[in-house]
């Protein structure tokens, strides 16, 4: 039992970033896998050595790539090409339009960086309109704060001051976490035991297949 508590321990800390001590250490990461590989390695399940190690390598792969590209923080992108390439490009992206001389928009702003942190798998950045003027007008950006959601490229959601979020400068992150939820553009992480159970029943389709044409 203590053995697959520390391999779920070590899985959670890969699948959710938003959970590690520090982000931007190489040596951790090398650590943190070599770890979770010696674990799996020693582990009597077979399944789990055949198949968990091989799942849960590619989703550490896909971490370090996006901690890459700046997920799980919340940063400016002052280069208007830059937005446009990051908005088409990523699978879920939230961009915060936004103007320093507006209150609300440091409101939003401090909700954002927390959610940033969370949903790791979601692009969370922030935008100078004075530095993107043809994307302001190609998106019709009149109200500030605006908050635009894409998900594969394509807009699926736009937050337009505090209305929506109860017209008040107090409005909770959560209120903003259930509204950006409901639009797609975040979902919770895969847990370890979700990611295992996808090797597992993976593992007994194959078997299953391999039986039925075994002749």
């Amino acid at each position: 039992m203590h053995h697959h508590s520390k391999v779920a321990t070590l899985t959670n800390r890969v699948v959710k970033p938003d959970q590690r001590v520090t982000m931007d250490d190489d040596e951790d990461d090398e650590a943190l896998f070599a770890a979770l590989e010696a674990e799996i390695e020693n582990d009597d399940d077979p399944v789990l050595r055949e198949r968990g190690l091989e799942a849960l390598k590619k989703e550490f792969e896909a971490v370090s790539k996006m901690r890459e590209s700046s997920h799980g923080s919340y940063i400016e992108v002052a280069d208007e090409k830059e937005v446009m390439r990051v908005s088409a490009s990523d699978p879920r992206c939230v961009i915060h339009f936004y103007h320093s001389n507006f209150k609300r928009c440091e409101i939003m702003d401090k909700h954002l960086a927390i959610l940033a942190r969370k949903y790791f798998h979601t692009r969370f950045i922030r935008v100078f309109v004075e530095n993107v003027p043809w994307l302001v007008q190609r998106l019709s950006v009149k109200v500030l704060p605006c908050v635009i959601s894409f998900i594969d490229g394509v807009l699926k959601d736009r937050l337009i001051g505090f209305e929506e979020v109860g017209n008040t400068d107090s409005f909770t992150t959560a209120l903003l976490e259930t509204r950006l939820l409901a639009t797609g553009v975040i979902s919770p992480p895969a847990t370890a035991s979700q990611i295992v159970s996808n090797v597992v029943l993976t593992h007994h389709s194959t078997a299953d297949d391999d039986e039925l044409f075994d002749l």
